[in-house]
């Protein structure tokens, strides 16, 4: 865990991930955008698109700290574009950055924060990668669990989670919220401390 002690930063920008319009709002490949308007409703937060980040932004001051929320409208796979538009434009360093996502590899009712990693096959991340030229940033993993066949995988991210899942991904959204004050702050290894242990 030491580790984690120099690496942490306060995180000035928050990006959501998912996809634009209507159809894709109630599938599991949207947590990341439902985490961010949440986070963006309780803080009386709007978005504003803007072309030049190929997105919805939102500058807010959190628990003292300034930081923008994103959700990139340029559809999941090329998600990077509009986070490393951001990114340049105000100078944010990857490990001030933290990307919401939904994580298959992580059941429903399960949230986890880590410093850098693969991108596990999620387009989302694949591109944040190749767009900052690093894995080095950090990710909430909202999990929405696996539909068992690798085939499946595309049909069941573009669903809506069943009735029992959407309570407990429910659930996992808001004990993410319960850390954000820890993760604004920097204090990301308190803040995995204690979501991991929720």
């Amino acid at each position: 865990m030491a580790g984690f002690f120099i690496m942490s930063h306060a995180i000035k920008l928050i990006v959501g991930l998912g996809n634009p319009g209507k159809e894709y709002e109630a599938t599991r490949h949207n947590a990341g955008f439902w985490w961010v308007d949440e986070l963006a409703r309780a803080h009386e937060v709007k978005f504003r698109a803007d072309s030049k980040f190929h997105g919805l932004i939102a500058k807010t001051v959190l628990h003292g700290h300034e930081v923008q929320l994103l959700k990139p409208q340029t559809f999941m796979n090329l998600s990077g574009r509009s986070v490393g538009a951001v990114a340049q434009f105000y100078k944010i360093e990857p490990a001030q950055i933290l990307v919401v996502h939904d994580e298959l590899d992580l059941p429903p009712g399960s949230a986890k924060l880590k410093l850098g990693g693969g991108h596990g096959g999620h387009n989302g991340l694949k591109d944040i990668i190749a767009h900052l030229g690093t894995k080095d940033f950090w990710r909430l993993r909202v999990g929405i669990g696996h539909p068992g066949e690798r085939t499946e995988v595309v049909n069941y991210v573009l669903n809506a989670p069943r009735k029992e899942e959407q309570v407990l991904i429910g659930e996992a959204l808001q004990r993410a919220q319960d850390v954000v004050p820890l993760i604004i702050e920097g204090k990301l290894e308190a803040a995995m401390l204690k979501l991991h242990s929720a």
